[in-house]
């Protein structure tokens, strides 16, 4: 997926219909930076709507080994040439998802005091490809409401861990806690995609703790055959057990 492809989704999923103004906490924020430590993570004040990074921390260098001027000058575009070839689409699939989700089920009253987290795979100035853990709130809308202007806090972790793409939102209550309103893994879920309407009953039936036996009778086939489907869902999942197979679903019931 080329960066013209990039920016056309992107642009899709954050439209916007008027110009925000930069609050006074804002500013607040950028003059915090100066007593920040320096640690393994680092935020930035992002704006959808012309692409840009209105403000990137001092400890994005340290983090990444990448001047923080080059990010502000080149902006969006230049971030997402550095996002892993494998993580951009399903990293714009997290990113609609989340959008749709807002606009569909949180209130307008309520878009403020939410959060959204995912994830994907970066090259740093190395060269090399490290995980961030990105955390976004909102901080402007425009006149329909939708989040333009963000808090991002990237957490930069070790490339050798192994991190499928995952998105998820919380919501602030009313005792000021964050609750889980929104997860999907999105790794998986493209994974399903040649997943069989056949192999999906089996699936939902083994969730249900079928027996092969019993779900060869539900379903008019033998045992042997459900045996045969089982083994080949697993290597299309590529989990190593039935067992890790209902503990994902369970987690995750949008996959199937």
């Amino acid at each position: 997926m080329n960066i013209g492809s990039i920016k056309e989704v992107y642009k899709e999923i954050f439209k916007s219909h008027d110009n925000p103004s930069l609050k006074k906490h804002i500013e607040k924020i950028i003059e915090l930076d100066t007593y920040l430590p320096y640690n393994s993570t680092f935020f930035c004040i992002t704006n959808t709507q012309n692409l840009s990074f209105e403000y990137v921390s001092k400890n994005m260098n340290a983090c990444l080994g990448i001047d923080n001027n080059e990010f502000k000058s080149k902006g969006m575009r230049y971030f997402w040439s550095r996002i892993h070839p494998d993580d951009l689409e399903i990293w714009l699939n997290a990113l609609n998802a989340l959008m749709d989700f807002t606009l569909d089920k949180i209130s307008i009253e309520e878009r403020s005091k939410a959060t959204y987290t995912w994830n994907y795979r970066f090259k740093d100035g190395k060269g090399e490809y490290v995980n961030i853990v990105q955390n976004t709130s909102p901080l402007e809308f425009d006149n329909d409401n939708k989040p333009i202007i963000g808090l991002a806090h990237y957490t930069v972790l070790p490339s050798d861990i192994e991190m499928q793409v995952c998105a998820s939102a919380k919501l602030l209550n009313e005792k000021n806690e964050y609750e889980t309103i929104y997860f999907n893994n999105f790794s998986q879920k493209l994974l399903t995609d040649n997943i069989s309407n056949r192999e999906r009953d089996i699936i939902r039936l083994l969730v249900l703790s079928y027996s092969s036996k019993e779900i060869g009778k539900s379903l008019g086939i033998t045992a042997n055959t459900v045996d045969t489907h089982r083994r080949n869902i697993l290597k299309k999942l590529d989990v190593s057990s039935t067992g890790e197979l209902i503990g994902m679903l369970k987690m995750n019931k949008n996959i199937i």
